[in-house]
């Protein structure tokens, strides 16, 4: 079975690309989309996706609240931070945030495929 994506970026391009890219790979599928942390905990309320990949610079409710509230309806679900900040700062407070992985914007699309295939079960 696939594994089950929702992308969370208030960009619409940038959830495009990602949904682009990440249909090159068959182990996984887009579920939804959605462009703030409120919309993205109620998709992850209705979907139950097996991972969300989470900007963390939003409006409405930034990445690390949402990380925390997504942590709390789905302890199971994994939560990929995609940022353009990746210094220590930022990283640290991603995992107190309970985010499993932090990947860099503009990395290569396969470091972002493996954690996704890679996610902590």
């Amino acid at each position: 079975m696939p594994i089950r994506v929702l992308i969370v970026d208030d960009m619409p391009q940038v959830r495009q690309d990602l949904s682009t890219l990440l249909h090159l790979s068959e182990d996984i599928e887009i579920v939804g989309e959605a462009a703030d942390g409120l919309e993205a905990i109620r998709q992850v309320a209705s979907l139950q996706p097996d991972v969300v990949l989470l900007d963390l610079e939003m409006p409405v409710l930034d990445g690390y609240q949402t990380a925390r509230q997504i942590k709390a309806l789905d302890p199971s679900c994994c939560v990929i931070a995609l940022t353009v900040h990746g210094d220590d700062a930022a990283l640290q407070k991603a995992l107190r945030a309970g985010v499993d992985s932090f990947i860099v914007k503009g990395s290569p699309i396969e470091m972002l495929i493996r954690a996704i295939l890679e996610r902590e079960e």
